[in-house]
């Protein structure tokens, strides 16, 4: 019990002071390189380094939903979706880029492993759109849409749904019960 509550402060002292730091520096960023040791979805992943674990949020991309409930379907494609991403980074060292905190405390962040942007190859398999939300300040959407159209005019992944595709957005919107996501 001991060890769990200075887990859980230590965590707690990190994110407070990354998050009143942001706050002061609205353009601060950072970048390190950490070890993906979970995937959560197709546009969540914690990883750890310099002694500290972290959530990231891949900027700019939004995934199906996976279901994090027993016997609760997600949308379609959100297991597809989680299992690329897991494929491409689960346990490997990768730089991550930091573009200031989201909601839940996770890290908006860009992932490169090898050089080749993660959040873009998740939007070119098909299996994630453009983030509709604002973008931080200085991240470029334009390549993500881009490569939201080549995906969809080549339906790839998700979007050989055609008509019947619903955005994540949405359907969180559809799913709500009243308690908050993620």
């Amino acid at each position: 019990m001991k060890g769990m509550l200075h887990r859980i402060t230590k965590s707690f002292l990190i994110i407070s002071s990354v998050s009143f730091l942001l706050s002061l520096y609205p353009a601060l960023s950072f970048a390190g390189q950490f070890k993906v040791v979970r995937v959560y979805d197709g546009d969540t992943v914690k990883a750890t380094g310099h002694d500290i674990t972290i959530k990231v949020r891949l900027v700019g991309i939004d995934a199906p939903e996976v279901s994090h409930r027993k016997r609760e379907p997600g949308q379609s494609y959100g297991q597809r979706s989680k299992k690329y991403l897991t494929e491409l980074v689960l346990n490997k060292t990768v730089d991550v880029k930091g573009y200031g905190l989201g909601p839940y405390n996770r890290i908006l962040g860009v992932i490169t492993l090898n050089g080749k942007n993660i959040n873009l190859e998740m939007i070119k398999a098909g299996l994630a759109e453009v983030y509709r939300g604002l973008a931080p300040k200085k991240f470029d959407l334009d390549p993500y849409w881009k490569a939201e159209r080549e995906a969809r005019q080549a339906k790839e992944g998700m979007w050989v749904l055609g008509d019947r595709y619903i955005s994540p957005r949405d359907w969180r919107r559809m799913n709500r019960r009243g308690e908050g996501s993620r």
